[in-house]
């Protein structure tokens, strides 16, 4: 057990290492937006969501109504629910009950990606210490940026909250070259994006916004490019290895 929750630890530190890049702009931004640092950091403790956190965050500045944000932040956050069902046929017959329900907390994009890539079951050991210490990398870059963000003036907090359009430029780009599928869905989703909020008789929130670009976009996607079911484990196994090799490379 210690073994595999030391090799859990190893395997997380890459991820920990972009988790504080990523959680320092959300800490900047959420003392920004009138939080104090420890609310910012509280929600950073309970969530573990980038996405789902900036979303959220603006919708709670904005006065979002409760039921438009528990919608928005389900369309955002699904893809953790398939995460977590394809994961339950990775581990290992002893990681289950009150374990699977507080580790379910760590499901990421990167944590899962690692643990599909393991070669033998993931064991609840195993499972700790990958999701500990990118936790611990997010709580604390929340923490540092919005204890920053307190300290140094309105213009230079400002100028550090542009970093999440690059961290999101960064995720989009690279997979928008090298695929025409996810180039596709990114464009229908930024014209639909572009056209309600310039066109003068289309008024929506953010959270219906958000919700009506991914829903769409998402649509279009199973529409114009299918996954045949001979298909689809290939990809995800492919795509598994390649993040696993990336993550042994920064390693």
């Amino acid at each position: 057990m210690e073994q595999n929750f030391r090799k859990g630890l190893r395997d997380g530190i890459p991820i920990c290492l972009g988790y504080l890049s990523v959680s320092f702009t959300f800490g900047l931004l959420g003392v920004g937006m009138g939080l104090n640092w420890w609310q910012t950091t509280f929600i950073s403790l309970t969530n573990v969501t980038s996405a789902g956190q900036f979303a959220g965050l603006t919708l709670m500045m904005e006065g979002a109504a409760m039921l438009e944000m528990i919608i928005a932040e389900f369309f955002i956050n699904l893809r953790y629910l398939l995460m977590s069902i394809s994961l339950t046929q990775k581990v290992d017959e002893r990681f289950r009950g009150i374990a699977r329900w507080i580790l379910a907390m760590g499901v990421t994009d990167e944590i899962f990606a690692v643990s599909m890539a393991q070669e033998k079951p993931v064991s609840r050991s195993y499972f700790t210490g990958l999701f500990l210490t990118p936790y611990l990398g997010w709580a604390i870059g929340t923490l540092t940026g919005a204890l920053l963000g307190e300290i140094v003036p309105a213009g230079i907090a400002e100028i550090f909250g542009i970093a999440i359009y690059g961290m999101f430029l960064a995720i989009i780009i690279p997979k928008a070259r090298d695929s025409r599928p996810v180039l596709e869905v990114v464009l229908v989703a930024a014209v639909l994006s572009c056209l309600i909020y310039y066109l003068p008789f289309i008024e929506l929130s953010s959270g219906l916004s958000i919700t009506l670009c991914a829903v769409v976009a998402a649509a279009y996607a199973a529409w114009r490019h299918p996954l045949t079911p001979q298909e689809e484990p290939k990809e995800a196994a492919a795509e598994s290895i390649k993040i696993e090799k990336e993550v042994g490379a920064n390693d």
